[in-house]
């Protein structure tokens, strides 16, 4: 008989730990894969100016794609005012269809309808493509406002008042309508469980400053939906 002092042994368990370890690591992949809907984990950096829809659309797509979702075509979640000679555009309208699925696979609505109505967005659904809570409100900091410059049915403002930030192309002129990811914050407001119009941003510098939006509860983050 060859003695193999437990070398054997180890092997198997060695080998049987790194099958567990590949086991426990595929769902998590398949989820990313499956994900088409998350809060941005890091904003652009200057306030409401994000470089138009196809700015902020790019930045969804970039945080998809490093976190293994970037065979989707990504999308933000905002509207745009009639300036210019062109056309409001509404959020609603450029996200897809539906169903939308968070990084962990819980759906947090199954169409445009649902999404506007009874979604099952808050701040345990509303996360970031890392899978991360984002703080909401009674956190340090709070983070919880979200640009979206949308009214409460996901459509564009209509009037003069500049609820986009220039229609994302300033951050120092202009204010943006925001919304709650945890759908929380203080009594006095009385849209505080709107995620997508809680209210419009403010500050020293009128509203659209990365400082401005911090300083009311954000961080000047928004939503990204896979249109596909």
């Amino acid at each position: 008989m060859i003695a193999t002092d437990g070398i054997i042994p180890r092997i198997c368990l060695g080998l049987a730990a790194a099958v567990l370890a590949t086991a426990a690591a595929q769902p998590a992949h398949a989820q990313t894969a499956d994900m088409s809907f998350f809060v941005t984990s890091a904003g652009i950096g200057n306030g409401g100016n994000l470089g138009g829809l196809a700015g902020a659309d790019n930045h969804c797509q970039t945080l998809a794609q490093a976190a293994g979702a970037g065979a989707k075509t990504w999308h933000a979640y905002l509207s745009t005012q009639a300036a210019d000679g062109k056309p409001a555009v509404n959020a609603r309208d450029r996200i897809g269809k539906g169903p939308w699925r968070n990084v962990k696979g819980a759906v947090i609505a199954k169409d445009v309808a649902e999404l506007h109505g009874a979604n099952a967005i808050n701040k345990e659904t509303a996360l970031t493509e890392k899978g991360e809570v984002v703080n909401g409100y009674g956190d340090t900091p709070n983070r919880h406002d979200m640009l979206t410059g949308s009214q409460p049915d996901g459509t564009a403002f209509t009037g003069t008042d500049d609820r986009t930030c220039r229609n994302w192309t300033s951050s120092t002129q202009g204010a943006a309508m925001l919304g709650h990811s945890d759908i929380n914050g203080p009594a006095t407001n009385p849209t505080v469980k709107s995620w997508n119009a809680a209210h419009p941003s403010r500050g020293p510098g009128g509203g659209c400053s990365q400082s401005d939006l911090k300083s009311t509860g954000g961080d000047a983050l928004f939503y990204c939906f896979a249109v596909n």
